[in-house]
């Protein structure tokens, strides 16, 4: 699988329920994962993940509420992390809502000892997975606003100095490489430079 699962995972746990809390701390420590913070609510999880850099995060609640929902997006969008909700709530909306929120496992029931590592190491998993998935459409979309950025710069030097399509690229490619720089960052150039002559 995955880096994570490999070294001992630095779990946030973030529960309300102090008895519930302490469950979740005996459970994971036998499990050997590193407990490094335990919060009652999720108000300020976004500066404390930040604060803390956890691999994990693990929440405990009755049923997850809307603020705890809409916590847990800003966190997934800023700084992602795995996401583990132990819940006795098994509605399939508040499933779904978890689940758009960034949640990598939703666990209806207890969290018995022999449970732990499976469910850590699915969400661990699917956590992985999401991100790869992510960082590939990320690249996709600079690729493609790189390539919509070059097509412009061919079109400023195609107009300014009546060349054709394949010789304004070559002119773009020998100009990048004589400045050893990137394609893109030379078209971004070329069109700033246009942008100024107008």
């Amino acid at each position: 699988m995955g880096e994570m699962v490999s070294k001992a995972l630095r779990v946030m746990l973030v529960d309300e329920n102090p008895e519930r809390l302490a469950k979740l701390r005996e459970q994971l420590l036998l499990a050997r994962y590193t407990v490094i913070a335990e919060v009652g609510n999720t108000i300020n999880l976004h500066q404390q993940v930040k604060d803390l850099e956890p691999d994990a995060i693990i929440i405990g609640t009755d049923s997850p509420d809307r603020d705890t929902l809409e916590h847990l997006c800003v966190l997934s969008q800023d700084s992602p992390r795995a996401i583990v909700m132990f819940t006795h709530d098994g509605d399939t909306e508040q499933i779904r809502a978890a689940t758009r929120a960034g949640v990598c496992a939703y666990v209806v029931g207890g969290m018995e000892g022999n449970r732990v590592r499976p469910i850590m190491d699915a969400a661990i998993a699917r956590f992985e997975e999401s991100q790869a998935v992510r960082e590939e459409l990320a690249a996709a979309n600079l690729k493609l606003s790189e390539r919509k950025l070059v097509d412009r710069a061919k079109g400023v030097l195609m107009k300014q100095r009546g060349l054709s399509e394949d010789e304004a690229y070559s002119l773009m490619r020998k100009m990048a490489m004589d400045r050893n720089i990137k394609l893109a960052d030379l078209a971004g150039q070329v069109v700033e430079a246009a942008k100024l002559l107008l």
